[in-house]
């Protein structure tokens, strides 16, 4: 997904475009388990050899809980859309090389597409093999990194190429009987995401399109992409649908330039936006006069988002300049401003763009379907049980600190480093990814942030007042999903100096935040007397269903819910609130445990309805 400027729209557009009119009568059949010929007529999709008008709206299995699957395409399809696109997170299915998972939990990505079958919906695939997203490294695996010189996106380098086609045989094994020819309701495969934002080896796309075809699958393909970036680039697959992100009427007219005679749509529209932490709001955005001109020019379009979910664990990306800089994490709802919100409720725009897509393409949608009923739990405040430094073990011995994907095969999580100094000096702290405590003698004396903000904004700098064991606690967020950075490594990746002198031989304890570790921390003997403290209290459900969390009153780190990780919290916000699905809860206690980075005594917890109170 697009993370730089908008296209400007233009209102003013002709009604009907040579390339997208649409003309004749328009196929209104369902995906019904009887094979269909889905293509491209002349700039035109074609089912069963008549038009096909895609009204799509995008939603993710992997940010949904699965018992929510069925409302959620429930609530699309009211709408009055008629296709469910989906991104495949490759990392979500395969976290260790050849070791997948394509049952547990959110990830039966088959289930999912059979039930958008049995809803009456059509699919729209895009499996990457990355996809952006907001999500952590854009879908990629982690276990890719911790070769220094691995290109990510390139068909000139073999171990990626090798792990891609091992990703894509493993879903073509379940799509092909998916895909409509053979009575399944996916429409088309999208080769590649915004590969024109990224670089411009056309035999690439030509490489991934071929490993379809060898596991049996030949089409209908699509790609993606904004149109500056485009010309610039010109990274089309010939043939391929082209998806233009964020267009107006105008920039779709200009497609045929690169597509020829093949459909041009808006492959990414947005009626909302994300939000990073550290700003001022949450995202948001007006997309219903420009739906309503792109459907009147006769073009098909996809929502980005129509349902966005939630960075679930560990999954929220970040973004970047192109030189590293600007550091923004994404937060963990991704709401989006999505006309069906986190909750999976209508939100404000829901109704209008409704309004405007049956209205303008003339189609009776069914009712949304009733709310997820929301929780309610009285406030409660967890208490300190134990203490990370507690906790660490055995030391990792270094030459040096570095990568936690080199040098201990760990995607995000923390770190600890330890290293004595004999007298007092500046500590300075480069290449911190993305979030360091430092400690002098179990004292916390300052914190080095990636993220610039004024509440956390720092220099990398540290004093070091005399003689002390200096302990440098580092957290992460999501790799970078988007940009020429795509792939960075996390921990002290920069150089680090006392006085100007490399640290050598450091200890170093690696945390990853799914080990063993959290569940064996021994028990508090004392009051802690620094940050990472790990706090448990239990919620008492005195109504079931969904609710949020309200943090507001804690500082930074993890939230777990029944032994699930929720996502992150920080104090700068915008979001304070964290969402836990009532499907994870049951009446009466329930075990909340929090990791905290600087608290060392518990705050409440209270109970809150919706992400924030602006909110209809």
């Amino acid at each position: 997904m697009r993370r730089r400027e908008f296209i400007a729209i233009s209102l003013l557009a002709p009604l009907a475009m040579s390339g997208g009119a649409w003309a004749g009568p328009a196929s209104d059949t369902v995906p019904d388990g009887r094979p269909h010929r889905f293509g491209f007529g002349e700039r035109r999709f074609e089912l069963d050899g008549r038009p096909f008008r895609i009204r799509s709206g995008e939603m993710h299995p992997a940010r949904i809980p699965r018992e929510y699957w069925q409302h959620r395409i429930r609530m699309a399809k009211a709408m009055g859309l008629n296709t469910t696109a989906i991104y495949v997170m490759w990392n979500h299915h395969e976290r260790r090389p050849g070791v997948f998972d394509w049952q547990s939990e959110n990830r039966d990505v088959a289930a999912f597409i059979r039930l958008c079958q049995a809803e009456g919906m059509w699919v729209y695939l895009r499996p990457g093999p990355y996809v952006c997203g907001e999500w952590t490294n854009g879908g990629l695996p982690a276990y890719l990194l911790p070769d220094p010189d691995i290109k990510l996106r390139t068909k000139d380098d073999p171990a990626f190429m090798a792990a891609t086609l091992r990703y894509i045989g493993q879903l073509a094994a379940f799509v092909k009987p998916l895909m409509a020819a053979n009575g399944g309701p996916v429409l088309m495969i999208q080769v590649e995401n915004e590969y024109s934002m990224f670089a411009d080896d056309v035999d690439y796309l030509h490489a991934l399109a071929e490993m379809w075809r060898v596991h049996g699958i030949d089409g209908p393909f699509s790609v993606s992409d904004g149109w500056k970036d485009l010309e610039q680039r010109k990274a089309y697959l010939p043939g391929a649908a082209l998806g233009l992100d964020g267009a107006d009427v105008d920039t779709l007219g200009k497609g045929p330039t690169y597509a020829g005679d093949a459909p041009v749509w808006v492959g990414e529209g947005y009626p909302g936006w994300l939000t990073h932490w550290g700003e001022s709001a949450f995202a948001g955005k007006d997309y219903v006069d420009t739906l309503r001109s792109i459907i009147r020019a006769g073009y098909w379009f996809n929502l980005y988002v129509a349902h966005g979910g939630t960075n679930f664990g560990l999954t929220a990306g970040s973004n970047a300049e192109d030189d590293g800089s600007q550091f923004q994490p994404v937060i963990t709802s991704y709401d989006y401003a999505a006309p069906i919100d986190e909750r999976g409720r209508a939100s404000p725009a829901y109704a209008t763009l409704r309004d405007v897509i049956t209205r303008e393409a003339g189609v009776d949608a069914p009712r949304p379907p009733a709310d997820i009923p929301a929780g309610r739990f009285a406030p409660f405040t967890p208490a300190a049980k134990a203490s990370l430094w507690d906790a660490l073990g055995q030391a990792v011995e270094l030459p040096q600190p570095g990568p936690n994907e080199v040098l201990f095969g760990q995607d995000q999580g923390l770190v600890v480093y330890r290293k004595r100094v004999g007298h007092g000096g500046t500590l300075r702290l480069e290449g911190v990814r993305d979030y360091a405590v430092v400690y002098a003698d179990g004292r916390e004396v300052g914190h080095v942030s990636r993220v610039t903000h004024p509440a956390v904004s720092s220099s990398p700098d540290v004093t070091i007042a005399g003689e002390a064991v200096i302990d440098v606690l580092v957290d992460t967020f999501g790799h970078i999903n988007f940009g020429p950075r795509l792939g960075d490594h996390k921990g002290l990746v920069g150089p680090v100096t006392f006085e100007g002198a490399p640290a050598r031989d450091v200890q170093a304890w690696p945390l990853p935040l799914d080990g063993a570790w959290l569940d064996e921390m021994p028990a508090l003997r004392g009051a802690p007397t620094r940050g990472g403290v790990l706090f448990e209290g239990a919620l008492s459900l005195d109504k079931a269903g969904d609710v949020y969390l309200d943090m507001s009153a804690w500082n930074k780190g993890y939230l777990w819910v029944n032994g699930r990780l929720l996502g992150r919290y920080w104090h700068i916000g915008p979001q304070q609130r964290l969402y836990c699905p009532g499907v994870w809860l049951k009446h009466g206690a329930n075990t909340v445990r929090v990791l905290d980075l600087h608290r060392t005594e518990g705050a409440p917890i209270s109970c809150a309805e919706r992400m924030h109170d602006g909110l209809a």
